[in-house]
């Protein structure tokens, strides 16, 4: 068996819970460790622990704890940290919610994760109501007035000062539902384990500093921005500037006000920084990373972030069920295109999809991973967890991949979404990235469409900037320069946006469900 190991060498597994292992960072009680940045109210850590404490005893004589489930479907607010990790402290498994979902795909949720609680806003009430009915939900709490729920305030009970017991490697702490590329969301099966080895991994690779601030727009319901901003920072002794949702100039001014030193993004957020013209009426002088991760950043677009913002622009690679990281870049070594180096304490291979034999450095296969981050499986599906988690404890990604000569992943595509062109194969993140580079084009997005002849060919969809005039024989001839003609796209559409899932991963069922009409 051929492997490729982490350079950044191995970590120690703490034994800690999620929360125990955040609240060593939120030990100076008086420091200020969130701020709601729309308003700029400000969160002391001791507040944090307080509230958290004070949930998870409300949860407790709710006899919510070990094997029961508890719902939050907000956006991102100082509030959010107190509802999962007083979830988490009463022992208590937390499903996190897409605030924006419909009644029916919430219904779908609740009833897979079988959630007793559920905790919303005012504005999402009249969803949640409709979502619960008919799943186990008994009781619905918003943050604010709203018919048919209860004050989040009554939800606080004594404070809880011990963590409930659990097991720290097996129980459930926490249910993401990963979207994958077919059929209904799973629930992915994260344990406190795994949620803790990833915050120790990712810190070990690129220490966060005590008392830096960030800017948290990436949901804390997405793997991303629930272990990487919240989890993460707080255990670090940083702070959080949570965005309730992504508007480009509250985040540009928010970025300026607190002078961040470090912002981590998802593509399209990358793209704006590289190209919006609002971007040059901020202060941006204090930004030095821009750290991309949930989806490919081809190289031309890194670069361009770099030259615009005179940042350096790095790349890591996950997936919910990783926790989600199993690829960095460390600060000052990443490499344009690449998705970064193996995480601590993680193994890797590169697998042929056809074969099932091991490939070695350069040569494109499925990337495995092996590590203390690697999920229990999917909830109530054996089928797609005996499909993903194989013998030896190893993941199977579905995204195809390569390592350079130095330990640099390069990933290539999904290997459910290569198009086939006449036996050769296209990767939609290629074009897209050569896409984003051609003047006038503010995003793009490749699928594969059937074709008679080739069997299947390229079809892109093109955002213009603002302004912008290019037409589909301006994108042609920039792209005829820089692709193999059987990447080049048959045809090009203009639309007004690329439909994106909130991690920033395009949603391409939606562009065919668009051609099909």
């Amino acid at each position: 068996m051929s492997t490729f190991s982490s350079p950044f060498g191995e970590i120690e597994t703490s034994g800690l819970t999620i929360t125990q292992r955040v609240f060593q960072g939120l030990a100076d009680r008086d420091r200020d460790a969130m701020i709601d940045g729309p308003t700029g109210r400000r969160v002391t850590a001791g507040e944090l622990v307080d509230g958290t404490r004070a949930l998870a005893g409300g949860l407790r004589q709710r006899g919510i704890g070990p094997g029961r489930a508890v719902a939050i479907m907000l956006p991102n607010l100082p509030e959010y940290f107190a509802c999962f990790h007083g979830t988490a402290w009463a022992g208590a498994t937390v499903t996190t919610v897409n605030p924006t979902y419909t009644a029916a795909e919430l219904h779908h949720q609740l009833t897979d994760a079988g959630a007793e609680i559920l905790i919303t806003l005012p504005a999402f009430a009249e969803t949640a109501i409709a979502g619960a009915e008919g799943t186990r939900v008994r009781e619905i709490f918003a943050l604010g007035d709203a018919a048919g729920t209860a004050p989040f305030s009554e939800l606080m009970g004594p404070p809880l000062v011990q963590q409930v017991p659990v097991d720290v490697e097996n129980d459930t702490l926490v249910l993401p539902y990963s979207s994958g590329t077919t059929g209904l969301p799973k629930g992915v099966m994260l344990t406190h384990r795994n949620l803790v080895a990833n915050v120790d991994q990712t810190n070990h690779a690129r220490p966060i500093a005590a008392e830096e601030w960030t800017v948290g727009f990436l949901p804390f319901f997405h793997i991303y921005g629930m272990t990487v901003l919240m989890n993460l920072y707080l255990a670090a002794g940083a702070g959080v500037v949570t965005m309730p949702r992504f508007d480009l100039e509250l985040f540009l001014k928010l970025l300026q006000d607190h002078r961040t030193k470090q912002v981590f993004v998802v593509p399209p957020v990358a793209l704006a920084l590289a190209k919006h013209p609002l971007v040059d009426n901020y202060d941006l002088s204090s930004l030095q990373y821009v750290f991309s991760g949930a989806a490919p950043l081809g190289a031309p677009l890194s670069n361009a972030v770099e030259a615009r913002l005179g940042v350096r622009c790095e790349q890591g690679y996950g997936m919910t069920e990783m926790s989600p990281v199993s690829h960095l870049s460390a600060r000052m070594r990443g490499r344009p295109g690449s998705a970064g180096q193996t995480a601590p304490s993680t193994e890797c291979r590169i697998v042929d999809p056809e074969t099932g034999s091991d490939l070695g450095v350069g040569e494109v296969g499925e990337l495995w991973v092996r590590g203390p981050q690697v999920m229990k499986g999917y909830l109530n599906n054996a089928e797609a967890t005996a499909a993903t988690l194989v013998p030896g404890g190893w993941l199977r990604t579905g995204d195809i991949a390569a390592y350079d000569e130095d330990g640099y992943l390069f990933i290539h595509d999904r290997l459910k979404e290569l198009i086939k062109v006449k036996g050769f194969q296209v990767a939609p993140a290629e074009v897209e990235a050569e896409l984003q580079s051609c003047p006038g084009v503010a995003d793009a997005a490749v699928i594969g469409v059937p074709d008679d002849e080739a069997g299947e060919v390229p079809v892109a969809f093109l955002v213009r900037a603002p302004g912008a005039t290019v037409d589909a024989d301006q994108v042609a001839a920039h792209l005829s320069a820089r692709l193999a003609h059987y990447k080049l796209p048959r045809t090009i559409h203009f639309v007004g946006a690329i439909p994106k899932s909130a991690s920033g991963k395009i949603l391409r069922r939606m562009l065919r469900a668009e051609l099909t009409g």
